[in-house]
């Protein structure tokens, strides 16, 4: 499988997508916070279940407010549930392009892996030839290869059945 994939971000692209992330992060400047694992801890997640418990007495504020404590600030109530929802979809829109970034990223560097790969049989083939340089090339790679002794393997064990 030569060059899995072809998609390719010109300059031009790399210089806006980077310009709207510097954007992001101005307009998210001093609006969000960045918890320590200890208060990730103690402030923990809310779950779907307590997600569900948040929903139904925001209904029940809505929709039979005489029902409603009265030492809640609503208003605040209904600013934080309006901005973890915000949040919460960005979040995960961002987290879609992050995944699709990490996934392209790994078949790029899968098509560079295996370039390399080639350039280094290329070289080991041309050491062979006695070409000048590429005995000096050929040990300078080698070091990213090293050999071990073979021992039965699973897999070695595998390949004799």
């Amino acid at each position: 499988m030569k060059n899995v994939i072809q998609t390719q971000l010109t300059p031009d692209l790399k210089t806006q997508i980077d310009t709207k992330i510097a954007e992001l992060e101005a307009l998210f400047q001093g609006k969000l916070v960045a918890l320590d694992a200890d208060q990730r801890k103690f402030y923990g997640l809310i779950n779907e279940q307590n997600k569900l418990f948040v929903n139904k007495v925001r209904d029940y504020k809505a929709n039979q407010p005489q029902l409603s404590a009265g030492d809640v600030n609503w208003d605040e109530f209904e600013n934080d549930y309006q901005a973890r929802v915000f949040l919460e979809t960005r979040k995960e829109k961002l987290a879609s392009l992050v995944y699709q970034m990490e996934s392209t990223k790994i078949l790029h560097d899968y098509d560079n892996y295996n370039d390399a790969l080639d350039d280094y049989a290329y070289s080991q083939y041309k050491k062979g030839r006695e070409v000048i340089g590429f005995a000096e090339k050929v040990a300078e790679l080698k070091q990213f290869f090293p050999r071990t002794p073979k021992s039965s393997t699973s897999e070695d064990k595998n390949k004799a059945d």
